[in-house]
């Protein structure tokens, strides 16, 4: 039997595959973060390792091609959305990526209903989309602490200067 995909081009994809697919994961916590995830660093490696050992099973909400440009401006994404779900996919700590075109996942939160909402550190309660939807109905939202110095627009700035890291 062919192993099904873990991506996922909707919620809706995502929540009829589930139950076959994982059906005792669910009977644990669903944590939810999401993000661009451009060039995959180590700090995001770290935090979303972070979040997996809150959670039973974690879903990684992935901007769209589209969207990344709107957020990021129009020299981004560096990588198309179906290479970062790759990657993302190969990380231990991701169980499911679902990509979402608006920009922000407050739809996506709506439709998925997870338990734990975890967003870094550079965020403040108030300013987490999706806390409200969690929140009401009992799950939490956690804050990890930001790591200093990983940052992919840093990484593009390198790039784009032909400098490496020793030449910073």
């Amino acid at each position: 039997m062919a192993t099904p995909t873990r991506y996922f081009e909707s919620a809706f994809t995502f929540l009829e595959a589930f139950p076959a697919w994982a059906p005792d994961s669910r009977r644990g916590r669903m944590g939810f973060t999401n993000g661009c995830f451009d060039i995959l660093h180590p700090g995001h490696v770290a935090y979303l390792e972070e979040v997996r050992e809150l959670c039973d099973f974690l879903v990684v909400g992935l901007n769209s091609d589209a969207s990344v440009a709107r957020l990021k401006g129009p020299a981004r994404p560096v990588q198309n959305e179906a290479a970062r779900a790759a990657i993302l996919l190969g990380l231990r700590s991701v169980d499911a990526v679902v990509r979402f075109a608006e920009d922000t996942p407050q739809l996506l939160i709506q439709d998925l209903q997870p338990d734990l909402l975890a967003k870094g550190g550079d965020y403040t309660p108030s300013t987490v989309v999706g806390r409200d939807i969690v929140e009401a109905r009992g799950g939490r939202l956690v804050l990890l602490p930001f790591r200093e110095g990983n940052s992919t627009s840093r990484i593009v700035a390198r790039i784009k200067g032909s400098r490496g890291v020793t030449m910073e």
